[in-house]
């Protein structure tokens, strides 16, 4: 490292502010650069909590706590760490929605890589100037059109993979040196920003087809090139190229698209830790999911194959599945429905009498006073779709029904835990997207479980990287599934997903299911279980300063 003074300070990888010791300022050319007191992480750690606790907005707190990643990533990820389940909700979800809305208004500094479209023929010059001589492990891309549920931000979507960086490593412990967040700028089809003079983005609308193809081509090409054991996840696409980018690509490069598939195992994993509070087998279990886009399919998706695990047909696990959308529940006489809607489209004879009216739409109350289901999810973004009617509805028919209103931010989550408590009597077994306090209902406090996929993706990554799987199957997320739904059946509290404050416990779980797969798959090399777990071990880091040796 040849490194020295102001260019140390100004790497967040390796500053320690004022934790450097005596020594090292001096060999490092820090001596008058720094305040003369020579601090450790605690007392440093005490500085950011008062500053922290001063900040009178989530927003401020954001902004914050972003700026300190920029400074130091130590400091930052050991604060994290210490208070996960009080800054998730900060630093993500739903905090991040509103700071991605306004990213061009808060940017403080260069993180990651934008590739925007007029540059496509440059994109290895770029992706060389963001990371210059590191190497990376783990990339989230995103192009900005379906931020949370609040869609087209444009390069404001940047705040999306940022973030979910940040839960790799303090969820997973992966190394925030070996990770990359990457924008494709593709313009944006949203006119206040494109009208805002403070819009930091291309100012065009979005380029679509092979237009579109060209860029995310040339990306997925240089990236492989330069890091052929590298893990891409595809985060907020829209419907229109979420999955037809991850079957484009899945074979191309290490990659999965967290919102259909991470969002999927994790919302199966809770669904099948309810089954077991109430006592339902797998194999019985009747599901309706609202909101038939790429992450409702998602979850049925993995229901059906959590179903055949337990033994069920597959035909006959897909006939368990009931999927609603705009134009009511799916059925085989509707038209535009995408490739992946037409497996769970029902036959129209199945269910033309359900149909009062006649319109040819089957509304969703229906469906659930039809089916009775022991699950109802819901990835619509529209708040208060799931009625007090349809709650009812389904808890007249099944003891303990499970209800996940997983739509984020808060705002649009489909129902309130208070409400859906209240109108099934206490019984519900509920799992929000965003976080919500527990409820108190007849003198007890139910837990509401955060549907929240930081229980999956950064197990996924560290156990990818750990045996440097060159897929992720699907096999290997249902195994991530699996663990996440044993370690919840060990909650004493009665949630149905483990707390967040367990998130490294959780991920190492998860990443040691995901490594056993992927080696029993073929694709990784042949380790055993103890191989496994020092591989693990090796690639795992922790928030703790290093010193400096004489040769740095």
């Amino acid at each position: 490292m040849t490194t020295h003074g102001r260019a140390i300070l100004a790497d967040r990888y390796v500053n320690k502010g004022t934790a450097f010791s005596e020594d090292e300022r001096r060999r490092l050319g820090l001596d008058g650069l720094l305040p003369p007191v020579i601090e450790d992480l605690e007392t440093q750690l005490q500085r950011v909590e008062v500053e922290y606790t001063s900040k009178a907005t989530d927003l401020g707190r954001h902004v914050f706590l972003r700026a300190l990643q920029d400074r130091n990533s130590v400091l930052f990820y050991a604060f994290l760490e210490r208070h996960l389940a009080e800054l998730l909700p900060i630093v993500y979800t739903p905090t991040v929605g509103l700071a991605c809305q306004q990213w061009s208004r808060i940017y403080r500094r260069e993180r990651g890589l934008f590739l925007s479209w007029p540059q496509r023929d440059r994109v290895e010059e770029l992706l060389d100037n963001a990371v210059g001589g590191l190497e990376v492990d783990v990339v989230v891309v995103t192009d900005g059109e379906r931020v949370l549920g609040l869609g087209d931000l444009g390069i404001g979507g940047m705040g999306i993979p940022v973030g979910k960086l940040a839960l790799y490593t303090a969820g997973g412990g992966l190394d925030p040196a070996r990770t990359l967040p990457v924008m494709l700028d593709v313009g944006t089809d949203n006119d206040a920003l494109l009208s805002d003079p403070l819009y930091l983005g291309w100012r065009h609308q979005r380029v679509r087809g092979d237009e579109y193809d060209e860029l995310v081509d040339a990306f997925v090409d240089a990236l492989r090139t330069r890091f052929p054991d590298v893990m891409l996840q595809w985060e907020d696409f829209a419907q229109l190229h979420a999955n037809r980018l991850l079957a484009r690509h899945r074979d191309r490069i290490c990659s999965f698209n967290d919102d259909i598939q991470g969002t999927a195992a994790v919302s199966v994993a809770a669904i099948v830790a309810g089954l077991g509070t109430a006592g339902t087998p797998v194999g019985d279990l009747r599901l309706v999911v609202v909101g038939a886009g790429s992450a409702g399919t998602g979850i049925a998706s993995q229901a059906v194959r959590a179903m055949v695990a337990a033994g069920v047909e597959e035909h006959d696990a897909v006939r368990r599945c009931w999927l609603v959308d705009r134009d009511g529940l799916l059925h085989d006489r509707m038209e535009g429905l995408a490739s992946f809607q037409q497996p769970f489209a029902r036959p129209w004879e199945e269910i033309a009498d359900w149909d009062d009216d006649g319109d040819g739409v089957v509304e969703l109350l229906d469906v659930v006073s039809r089916v009775g289901p022991h699950a109802l999810v819901g990835v619509t973004g529209q708040p208060g779709i799931f009625t007090e009617a349809i709650i009812r509805a389904q808890a007249t028919q099944v003891e303990r029904p499970i209800v996940l209103p997983l739509s984020n931010p808060t705002p649009r989550a489909e129902a309130i835990p208070a409400d859906v408590l209240a109108w099934t009597d206490g019984a519900a077994l509920i799992g929000t997207g965003s976080p919500f306090p527990p409820v108190e209902v007849g003198g007890r406090s139910v837990p509401i479980a955060q549907v929240n996929n930081v229980h999956v993706f950064p197990g996924v990554g560290l156990g990818v990287v750990a045996v440097k799987a060159q897929t992720v199957s699907d096999e290997m997320l249902t195994a991530a599934a699996t663990a996440i739904g044993r370690l919840a059946a060990e909650n004493q509290d009665g949630g149905i997903l483990p707390p967040v404050t367990e998130s490294r416990r959780v991920a190492r779980h998860v990443a040691f299911a995901v490594a056993r797969t992927a080696v029993d798959q073929g694709h990784a090399h042949s380790m055993n279980d103890d191989e496994i777990a020092a591989r693990i071990d090796q690639v795992s880091w922790s928030p703790v300063y290093r010193a400096f040796d004489h040769h740095s």
